[in-house]
């Protein structure tokens, strides 16, 4: 029995008005092809380290976020399968309404210690928790300055806010600083923010103007790590919010996984962490975490909270039993930064120019290979070869920067980091 269904193609068939779209959409797919940057969806029998495609070939999954490879726990699944047993299969309203229930009182506490901050809040993913946040503290007159290399989410988030959006170059500060200190002196304590029928202030008040710091902790297509310290010290001197995205950091790093703010002794120092289950949590869900004043700020004026119905039981549940797997088994995180180190090492000997990691060995492993169609043909290599390894292109890197990216897992064996190294060995760069 196929595990796809068929699909009918003779329902509803184009218009005159849709055929011209059809068709335009279908040259501007074509004009993808030739440059390498056409993307297809790709079908595999699991979410492990181990896969079957589509057209049935076993490969090595080193494509996936779960770098600890609790998505397929037995814990994880029986806490899944409880949630449901005990509160269903959804929400059916927003959390203003009546979609907040006691999983997500209780995973909320739970991440909020874990992260040692006051409360948490719960969204449907890190792309909605990011978008919540600045759209909800950022607008007008207020500055928002990005390192170059954050995610799209972040970008997306900051300029729906409304705010100036500024960046800087990666992991460098210089231009931040003289981003902050230029609007700093020409800010005085009145901007366009809270006129009478924003929605972010009470009619006819005007506040004084912000500005944020934000960035990946983790930056998911190098591997490399923020310089925290650093960033904290900028906001403190001009008195500037900061804002990390915790995505590939949480359940990594740190004594207690709880991720780069932890690693680098700045947790009290940051307002605000975003953080995802989708990645070493091994579920799907954003997790915001700060001050009880900013959760509450959130409750009320964050759209894609207010008008997005509550994550499913069972995601909750999956959050909750991912942070007490992460604290109760340390040894998956030393797991696989050894798997990493000795990916790398393996990798160096071969002369693959790797990009410096700093004080953190992260499971991100970016091959950087430049052209769109060689990058293509090192995954193809890869694939004959029996791995599944991702090839980035732009607009999610930077023209000249196409790459494959490993990403390695904890439930990965030596065996398998042989077996890519072998396959790496026999492309001809």
């Amino acid at each position: 029995m196929s595990i796809i269904p068929d699909v009918p193609t003779d329902l509803h068939p184009p218009t005159a008005g849709t055929d011209r779209l059809l068709a335009e959409l279908t040259d501007d797919l074509a004009r993808l092809d030739p440059d390498g940057l056409l993307r297809r969806l790709h079908l595999v029998s699991s979410a492990g380290p181990v896969v079957t495609t589509g057209d049935g070939k076993q490969l090595l999954n080193f494509t996936s976020n779960s770098y600890l490879g609790i998505n397929e726990h037995p814990a994880m699944k029986a806490a899944v399968v409880s949630a449901v047993n005990r509160w269903g299969t959804g929400t059916g309203a927003s959390l203003l309404i009546s979609g907040r229930l006691p999983i997500h009182v209780q995973t909320e506490r739970v991440f909020a210690k874990f992260k040692h901050a006051q409360a948490a809040l719960l969204l449907p993913s890190g792309y909605t928790a990011n978008l919540a946040v600045l759209t909800a503290l950022a607008g007008p007159g207020d500055l928002i300055c990005l390192d170059k290399l954050c995610h799209a989410s972040l970008i997306d988030a900051a300029r729906a806010s409304g705010a100036t959006v500024r960046t800087y170059p990666h992991l460098k500060t210089d231009k931040l600083e003289r981003l902050l200190q230029r609007h700093s002196s020409t800010n005085t304590s009145t901007n366009a923010c809270g006129l009478a029928g924003d929605h972010r202030s009470p009619s006819n008040y005007v506040r004084p103007p912000r500005r944020f710091i934000v960035t990946d902790t983790v930056f998911s297509m190098d591997g490399d790590t923020a310089d925290l310290p650093t960033l904290c010290d900028l906001a403190e001197q001009y008195n500037a919010i900061t804002i990390v995205d915790e995505a590939h950091g949480t359940g990594l790093l740190g004594d207690t996984g709880s991720g780069l703010c932890g690693a680098q002794g700045v947790t009290d120092r940051i307002h605000v962490t975003i953080s995802t289950a989708s990645k070493a949590l091994g579920g799907l869900g954003g997790i915001i975490t700060a001050a009880q004043p900013i959760i509450d700020t959130l409750i009320n004026l964050a759209r894609p909270l207010i008008y997005t119905t509550a994550i499913p039981p069972a995601q909750a549940a999956a959050i909750a039993q991912a942070v007490e797997l992460i604290q109760a088994e340390p040894g998956l995180r030393h797991r696989v930064r050894d798997l990493t180190i000795r990916l790398r090492d393996g990798l160096k000997l071969q002369g693959w120019k790797l990009i410096p990691q700093g004080d953190f060995i992260i499971p991100i492993v970016p091959l950087v290979v430049g052209d769109a169609h060689e990058t293509l043909a090192l995954a193809e290599h890869l694939y004959a070869n029996g791995i599944l390894a991702a090839p980035i292109r732009p607009p999610t890197v930077a023209p000249g920067t196409c790459r494959v990216r490993l990403s390695l897992r904890a439930d990965m064996t030596e065996e398998h980091i042989d077996r890519l190294l072998d396959a790496l060995k026999s492309f001809e760069k």
